[in-house]
């Protein structure tokens, strides 16, 4: 079982500058919550209740305003600073201590997922007790993103950063789960020609093990990755048209909590006096 999660919330955004020259990205809107709201999201649906945050260094104080230690949502939010980006399996090696012996999730602070069946999914990887599992999405630009292929049994057979030549167009998503060894794997590996280590290198020593298996979003889910500015403002806008036509909110923090029974009805009252007068706490009225 996964019980621990990591969001990677660091990267310089350098995609998105000036705007992430003050305010790391993680922390700027899309629609009407902050954008760490959304991986969090994830990680509470996959009942994960223990959760670490790196970000990046001095940037920690902007972190606590909005999310402080998690009580207010009935979990636990510990922070760790990462000096400069060096490569997505960096986040377990800086995270050693917390993982310990457990298995863990990680997800990456922009990356934005939707779909009607997505709890089931993500508590269904949640079981994972060996080897390694990513989560695949179906994509018009496969050069764009890493790929994978997969046979029948959802074992990938095949990866590739970036392809040049197509062989599949199931990009790899920012959300993972691991076993243990990750910790030990993550150290064995070499930094790329870029000075980083690379998470496709990483998922490559769980596939030379036979130990790499996949999960699709199907049709009616939805991966967004919102790295550059185009993809955010999309994002933005997608968030924007479900929430007004459904009345619902997505990556609604404390109604996922309290669906959850990890809050009350006095936790949301606290929750409405932290937000004060906004449409999020008079959605957060509402569940009172």
């Amino acid at each position: 079982m996964i019980r621990k999660g990591i969001i990677l919330a660091g990267g310089k955004g350098t995609r998105m500058s000036p705007l992430t020259k003050a305010v790391n990205k993680q922390l700027l809107p899309i629609y009407d919550k902050p954008l760490i709201f959304y991986p969090l999201s994830i990680l509470m649906l996959s009942k994960i209740k223990d959760v670490l945050i790196i970000v990046n260094k001095g940037q920690l104080n902007q972190y606590k305003k909005i999310l402080p230690d998690g009580n207010n949502l009935g979990i636990k939010i510990t922070y760790l600073e990462q000096s400069k980006p060096r490569g997505l399996p960096d986040a377990f090696i800086i995270g050693e201590k917390f993982i310990g012996k457990e298995n863990v999730a990680m997800i990456l602070g922009d990356n934005f997922f939707y779909g009607q069946n997505l709890s089931s999914l993500l508590l269904n990887n949640t079981k994972l007790n060996k080897g390694a599992k990513v989560v695949l999405h179906k994509v018009l630009k496969p050069e764009l993103f890493g790929v994978a292929k997969i046979n029948n049994h959802h074992k990938i057979t095949k990866i590739k950063e970036k392809p040049k030549k197509f062989f599949s167009d199931l990009a790899i998503t920012g959300l993972y789960f691991f076993d243990n060894k990750v910790v030990k794997y993550a150290k064995k590996l070499k930094p790329s020609k870029r000075g980083e280590l690379e998470i496709v290198d990483l998922l490559n020593f769980y596939k030379s093990k036979n130990q790499l298996k996949a999960d699709l979003i199907g049709r009616g889910g939805a991966w967004l990755d919102t790295g550059s500015m185009d993809d955010f403002y999309k994002t933005t806008s997608f968030v924007s048209a479900i929430e007004n036509r459904q009345g619902l909110k997505i990556a609604c923090l404390e109604e996922i909590a309290f669906n959850n029974k990890w809050i009350n009805k006095k936790h949301l009252k606290q929750s409405i006096k932290f937000y004060g007068n906004c449409d999020y706490s008079k959605y957060l009225a509402k569940l009172i």
